[in-house]
């Protein structure tokens, strides 16, 4: 059973991953605006994985005794300069989500809840990934300058890029999803 500080914890954590997720999405339709679709594409991606990572953690809450809780989301920026002024954005933003997971390994502890500090490993793994990922694309931003061929490029290169569910997630846990839909495409 978690305890209310940690239910309280892990809700405003579920509503910083929502966050995170409209926050690419609102990159995405920055990129598409700007006619960039491949960089578009990375973010819409990456809002696919926030929206996991959210409902990950609220799937705990509610499974482990908890009462999960939907908070308001903050609206997101919707505007950069350049794809590196976003890139940036994006590594300072997962940097920041890291000292988040941390803080809440940090309360599981105090808390004593080794189940919920063990949950928490899956987190403190991913934003490894998460910020090599980013520091990865905004390097190669920043690489790009203002060469019109290398940001096609790369633009191709970052429209490559495909969602996938981590393994044993299933975003429908209470019924079959609908017969002829995939995620991102609601076609029958």
């Amino acid at each position: 059973m978690l305890s209310e500080k940690m239910t309280e914890a892990l809700n405003g954590q579920v509503n910083r991953e929502l966050y995170s997720s409209y926050l690419y999405l609102s990159m995405s339709a920055y990129f598409e605006s700007v006619k960039m679709k491949g960089f578009a594409n990375w973010m819409r991606v990456q809002a696919g994985e926030e929206l996991v990572h959210a409902m990950k953690m609220y799937d705990y809450v509610t499974s482990a005794g908890g009462r999960a809780r939907m908070l308001a989301i903050e609206a997101p920026q919707f505007a950069w300069t350049s794809p590196v002024e976003a890139f940036q954005h994006v590594y300072n933003h997962e940097r920041a989500v890291t000292g988040l997971i941390k803080a809440l390994v940090g309360i599981a502890i105090s808390e004593k809840d080794k189940a919920t500090e063990n949950f928490l490993q899956w987190y403190l793994d991913e934003q490894v990934e998460e910020e090599d990922s980013s520091d990865m694309v905004l390097n190669k931003t920043k690489a790009v300058g203002s060469d019109l061929s290398a940001l096609k490029a790369a633009d191709n290169e970052l429209g490559q890029r495909r969602f996938r569910f981590p393994r044993g997630f299933d975003m429908f846990p209470y019924g079959a999803q609908p017969e002829g839909t995939t995620i991102g495409s609601l076609k029958k």
